[in-house]
């Protein structure tokens, strides 16, 4: 699915729809995804920006006045050719004086200053308005951060990281360079139609109306061939999407594609999509490959139209050489701003429903506030009671059924049960990831409730078996359980969980970098290195989620002496999945289907004859016939 529509987006990028507008202008019209509250969105985009006001005005006076000046010139320009022209005359009928350069030279410094002018005043209001959409890129960015961590975990649980991530990026991103780029060019553009316009008016009514003719015939041109290119388009940004997520598939999946013989079926499956693809991509390149000769030759009309009047008006004395030579300068530069506010219109749109997806994710439901009176404990003893807890991630399924469990200081307390009965729910529930729907969980006779979440999260400490290592030095990884610890504090640590042998071996030692995923340690090596973390962070109440599935026996060995050293004088909540390594738990809680069915010490759940034999033999089993 995600090469899917990773496909699709490209195929938007990369495939616009392009042709020539009356007198030269590119034409690019590219769909884009729509807002569905694009009124409502902008309203609150303006409420954003409100804080750069000041800056957007600046940036809008040097814009127009930039454009203004620009406009001026061809006009001016075209005094200079008149001269040029009537000097030139005079001297073939000998009636004149010849050509005026001091006029002409004139002309050209005052030509140059005002492009001068403009280009300064263009690189202003850049410069105003790549600060503003950089501060905005910064003020977004910097507000999704600090509502991520007042998320509940049950929105990441139920939202993919690449959707999230997503907000970070590509969306504030686009927002980022509509603020940089179309919102100037919208003000530029509109001052120049306006200007242009104008100019073209002052010069010669008739000749406008002409070049304002070809202007709808140009429209209706761009309208057919895109309506027929549409499809095909979207076929080929579909089929893009299509061969994209078959590649990734396959190559995903390469070792078991061959074990199959699957490779004949794969390039078969391939061959089709591509074969799709080719058709439709030719058609639409085809078809937008028209626009260009098609908008050519309607504007090369346009110019002989225009010529021919101009060269009536001329002779009739209506109009001057000049101003024909400043008025065709203007037909050129009328059309591409024109096109840019139909392009932009279509940014806005993409633009707005960027915002849109920033504005939802900062208007989701936060975490229930911590309380305004919070417990502090001066010393935790590591107490744990489940008082009736009931639970659901969604209120019409509750999970968890009438939880009820006291937890003695220092008890090592295992939780057992297939996969689905409830056992890493719980332990969500005891570092108040979610909150119960009713019941009440207790630490030392207080309701969790009653503390912040990182007061709380202070008394506890995890190991999970999905281990968690950064990209930086091995000293920094383990000091991620206690940021003001010493290096001989972290050294300790690692000793204790078993780490300091291994670490002294590598590159470096402590201050060798851990790569991106960790793969240049093993996994076993992984996990001793988040053993040693906990044991710095020297928590009173332990959650420990068996690692040892995926390690060879000595490894094992040296994270299961490690992980009790770790829980020596601390309570302990221990996910179980291979019973045999619990035997000596102080209470075993056996679940099932979100309910405590059994608990007591291993021998006691044994002599019972119950769930947690039938569990417990089905291993035993299993073991033996292996």
């Amino acid at each position: 699915m995600m090469a899917h529509g990773q496909g699709s987006q490209q195929g938007r990028q990369n495939q616009p729809r392009r042709g020539m507008g009356f007198g030269g202008g590119p034409m690019q019209l590219m769909p884009g995804e729509k807002a569905r509250d694009f009124k409502g969105t902008m309203i609150k985009l303006v409420k954003y920006l409100r804080v750069y006001q000041v800056s957007i005005l600046i940036m809008m006076v040097f814009a127009i006045a930039s454009t203004i000046f620009s406009i001026v010139g061809p006009k001016i320009m075209g005094q200079a050719t008149t001269k040029l022209f009537e000097g030139v005359i005079g001297q073939i009928s000998g009636t004149g004086t010849g050509i005026d350069f001091g006029y002409i030279g004139h002309i050209l410094l005052i030509l140059a200053f005002l492009y001068l002018l403009s280009a300064i005043f263009g690189y202003i209001q850049g410069w105003v308005m790549a600060g503003v959409s950089m501060k905005v890129t910064y003020a977004f960015r910097k507000d999704i951060s600090e509502k991520i961590n007042r998320m509940p975990l049950g929105y990441f649980d139920g939202t993919s990281h690449g959707e999230v991530l997503s907000r970070v990026t590509n969306d504030v991103d686009t927002v980022s360079q509509t603020l940089n780029q179309s919102l100037t060019q919208i003000i530029t553009s509109a001052a120049s139609v306006l200007g242009v316009l104008y100019m073209m008016f002052s010069i010669s009514v008739i000749m406008t109306l002409v070049a304002l003719i070809i202007i709808p015939i140009s429209l209706i041109i761009t309208s057919v061939v895109i309506k027929q290119s549409q499809k095909y388009f979207k076929q080929q940004q579909d089929y893009l999407g299509h061969i994209n997520g078959h590649v990734e598939e396959m190559y995903g999946g390469h070792t078991v594609m061959k074990a199959f013989n699957g490779e004949a079926k794969s390039v078969e499956v391939f061959d089709d999509i591509n074969a799709t693809l080719y058709s439709s991509a030719w058609k639409s390149q085809f078809l937008s490959g028209l626009m260009m000769p098609l908008m050519t030759f309607v504007g090369n009309l346009g110019y002989v139209a225009i010529s021919i009047l101009g060269g009536y008006l001329a002779v009739k004395n209506t109009i001057t050489v000049g101003d024909i030579q400043a008025f065709i300068q203007y037909v050129r530069s009328f059309t591409q701003p024109i096109t840019q506010l139909a392009n932009i219109s279509n940014i806005l749109q993409q633009t707005a429903a960027a915002a849109e997806r920033v504005f939802e994710f900062l208007a989701e439901p936060e975490e229930i506030p911590d309380t305004q009176i919070p417990v502090h404990l001066e010393k935790v003893e590591g107490k744990v009671e489940f008082k009736d807890v009931h639970f659901g991630y969604s209120p019409d399924k509750i999970i968890i059924n009438d939880f009820c469990a006291t937890v003695a200081p220092g008890q090592k307390i295992a939780i057992v049960g297939p996969t689905g009965a409830g056992k890493t729910t719980m332990v969500k529930l005891l570092m108040r990831f979610y909150d119960v729907n009713s019941g009440a969980i207790l630490v030392d006779d207080h309701n969790i409730k009653d503390f912040t979440r990182q007061d709380l999260r202070k008394i506890f400490g995890m190991v999970l078996q999905d281990t968690w290592l950064y990209n930086g030095t091995i000293m920094e990884n383990i000091r991620y359980g206690r940021f003001d610890a010493t290096d001989a504090e972290v050294v300790r640590a690692a000793k204790a969980a078993y780490v300091d042998h291994f670490v002294r071996a590598l590159p470096d030692s402590y201050n060798m970098v851990l790569n991106e995923e960790a793969s240049n340690v093993s996994q076993g090596q992984m996990q001793l290195l988040t053993i040693a973390r906990a044991i710095l962070a020297d928590p009173r109440i332990l959650i420990l989620d068996e690692a040892t599935s995926s390690v060879d026996t000595r490894t094992e060995v040296l994270i299961q002496k490690a992980m009790d050293a770790l829980m020596k004088g601390r309570t302990s909540f221990i996910i179980a999945h291979r019973l045999s390594t619990i035997r000596d738990a102080d209470l075993i809680l056996v679940m099932r289907d979100g309910d405590i069915v059994e608990q007591g010490t291993h021998q006691d759940l044994l002599d019972a004859g119950g769930f947690y034999a039938e569990l417990y033999n089905s291993q035993f089993e299993q073991v033996q016939v292996a």
